[in-house]
This record gives C-alpha cells, structure tokens and sequence, in this order.
C-alpha cells in the first residue's frame, strides 16, 4: 500500500500533464453530441412526415420510428455515448501504458516504484476513473443534444425516469471498464501505432462483422453475445446496433455484460504482464 498509493498519484500527474485526454475528450463529445443530434433530429423529421396523411394527433404516437419502438427512442439515442464512443476511452487507456514504451519513461518510473504490479494496478485505477470522466462528458453530448432533438418532434425525452439515469449510471461504467481494456491493449502491445490500429481494427471492422453474421445462426448469436462490444451494450441496456440489427434476441444481462468486460480487461492485463511488463526495459 505504500508504493500503491504515490504510483497513483504520478499516474494522475503523468497523465494530467498531456493533452491527450482532454484533446480525446473534446473529440468524443463533438462525435456522440453530433451523432446524437443528427439520429434524434432525423427520426423526429422521418416520423413526421410520415403523419402527413394521419388524422391530426400528437407527433410520435406511432408503435415504431424507422423499426425503432418508440420507448426506445431516448435510450437508443443516449447510449450513443457508449454504442460508438467506447473507443476513446480504450484508445486513451492504451496510450497512457504504449507512451511509457515510445518514450522510455517506465525505466524512471519502475525505480521510483519497483513493484511493477503497483505500477500497473495504479494505472488501472487512474484510466477507470477517467473513464468515467469520458462516459459523463459523452453523455453530456448525447443527452444534450438528443434530448433537444427529441423535444423538438414531440417525443418524451424521459429524463425523469430512473431507468433513464441508471442507463447514464451503467454507460459510465461502461466507458469506465473500456479504459481498463485499452490498458490491457497497451501492456499487450507495447507499440503506439500496432496498439492504436489493432482498437480501431476490431472496434470498427471486425467486431461489427462477426456481430451482423451473429444474426444468421442460433450459435453464431450465442457466441457473438460475448464479444466485447456486445457485452459493453448489454452492460447499459441499449444500443442502436442492436435494436438497428436485430440482434438484440441474444444479450447478456446487464450484470453479465459488465463481468464480460471486465474479464476482458483483466485477461487482457495478465497477459501483458506476463508477456511484456516484467522484461527489462532498459
């Protein structure tokens, strides 16, 4: 405990001295903010004109929007912040560990702290809690604006409602558990550039890929519930993806879908540690 706890106060220093958080946090907030806006503007336009020729009512009082329950309209929106934003989080874990490699910084920081373990395990502690700072900031973007947008078309944006804001509660979580598994990422691949293309690669290809061909095949959908983004969705409770697919017949409790990622993460580190943490870096 003693090495434990001024390992996570240079973490934080460390990490609070770059720009890279913040620079990533303004990036995710515009993307999810944007996205949000344009998804939750554009259902209310489409639902819109498709009242044209109804008898005159309330705007969204139709069953669907675009094959969208209309009660689902705000989580799916919301959850944006986790459904296409998790990748900051994880691309900011990986870069804390893969920058120590690319500059030569662990040598100095494993004689201030020879207990790698404590090393390794502040840097847990520091990219979860700024994990969780990104989940707030993008939620912050997407509730923003999709509520505006969902207001503005007559839907109820259900910001009163306790399963709304124990979804805001899981999605930062779950931005919080994608930071531990970009760490784990980094201790695996050392590399900036092999760590960075290998997030991108799976998050944005190849995950999406084997979750679509999910819904072709019963087994394929049971196998395809325990990839991480799958588990991620299943952790807040919605995603676009997976009410836009159809996939959502296959998904983990919420419960479940934490401990999914969690494990990622914590096999992901074990690894690393194993494989990589304990060489000489000198």
């Amino acid at each position: 405990m003693s090495a434990f706890v001024p390992a996570v106060r240079a973490e934080f220093t460390k990490t609070l001295s770059t720009r890279m958080w913040w620079i990533l946090a303004i990036i995710l907030v515009a993307y999810v903010g944007l996205l949000a806006g344009g998804i939750a503007f554009g259902l209310g336009a489409l639902d819109a004109s498709g009242q044209d020729d109804a008898p005159p009512g309330p705007v969204g009082m139709g069953e669907t929007v675009a094959g969208i329950p209309v009660d689902l309209l705000a989580p799916v929106v919301y959850s944006l912040a986790t459904a296409v934003g998790y990748v900051f989080p994880a691309l900011l874990g990986a870069m804390l560990v893969t920058n120590e490699f690319r500059h030569k910084t662990l040598t100095p920081t494993f004689l201030a702290t020879p207990r790698r373990g404590a090393v390794l395990s502040a840097k847990w502690v520091v990219m979860f809690a700024f994990g969780a700072l990104f989940g707030i900031a993008a939620l912050i973007g997407t509730v923003g604006l999709g509520a505006a947008g969902l207001t503005a078309f007559g839907f109820d944006p259900i910001l009163g409602e306790s399963d709304t804001w124990a979804l805001f509660g899981r999605a930062v979580l779950a931005m919080a558990l994608w930071a531990l598994v970009g760490v784990g990422l980094g201790v695996i691949v050392p590399s900036q550039v092999g760590s960075i293309v290998i997030i991108l690669a799976f998050t944005q290809f190849v995950e999406p890929i084997l979750r679509l061909a999910g819904g072709f095949a019963d087994w394929a959908a049971q196998v395809a519930q325990f990839l991480p983004g799958a588990a991620s969705d299943a952790l807040v409770g919605a995603s676009i993806y997976t009410v836009m697919s159809g996939a959502g017949s296959e998904s983990l409790d919420w419960w479940q879908g934490g401990l999914v990622l969690l494990a990622y993460a914590a096999l992901f580190t074990v690894i690393g540690y194993l494989a990589n943490w304990r060489r000489d870096v000198t």
